[in-house]
C-alpha cells in the first residue's frame, strides 16, 4: 500500500462520526458530579452527627460543644469540598468538548444543559454552607 492510499485511508476514519466519544464524556461529567453530590452529602450527614451526639450524650457542656464544632466545622469543609469538585468537573468538560472534531458533537435538543445542572448543584452547596454557617 502506498502513502497516498495510507493517508488517504486515515483521512477518511477521522472524518467518520463516532458520538461514543462525547457521551463519554458526559458520563465522566455525571461520575464527577454523583461523587461531589456524595462528598456533599457525607459532609451533611457529618455536620447533623455532631449535633445528634450532644443531644445523646451525658458529659460536660465543654466536651458537648467540642464535638459538635469539630463535626460542624468537618461538615461545612466537605459540603465545600464536594461543591468544588463538581465546579471542576465542569470545567474540565468544558475544555475537553472544543478538542473534540466538530463532526463528534451531536446536535442537542437542550444545550447548555450541563452547565444548568452543575451550577444548580454548586448554587445549593454554596446555599447550603451559607444556611449552616449562619445556623
Amino acid at each position: 500500500m502506498s502513502d497516498d492510499t495510507a493517508t488517504h485511508i486515515i483521512k477518511a476514519k477521522s472524518l467518520v462520526s463516532d458520538p461514543r466519544i462525547f457521551f463519554a464524556a458526559e458520563r465522566t461529567l455525571l461520575a464527577w458530579v454523583r461523587s461531589g453530590l456524595a462528598v456533599m452529602a457525607l459532609g451533611l450527614v457529618i455536620d447533623k452527627f455532631g449535633l445528634l451526639l450532644s443531644v445523646l450524650t451525658s458529659s460536660t457542656v465543654n466536651h458537648h460543644q467540642t464535638h459538635q464544632d469539630i463535626s460542624h466545622y468537618l461538615g461545612i469543609i466537605l459540603i465545600l469540598v464536594g461543591t468544588l469538585i463538581v465546579m471542576g468537573a465542569q470545567y474540565n468538560h468544558h475544555v475537553y468538548l472544543p478538542s473534540l472534531p466538530p463532526e463528534d458533537l451531536p446536535k442537542q435538543a437542550i444545550v447548555r444543559l450541563d452547565w444548568f445542572l452543575t451550577f444548580s448543584i454548586a448554587t445549593i452547596g454554596v446555599l447550603l454552607t451559607i444556611y449552616l454557617v449562619v445556623a
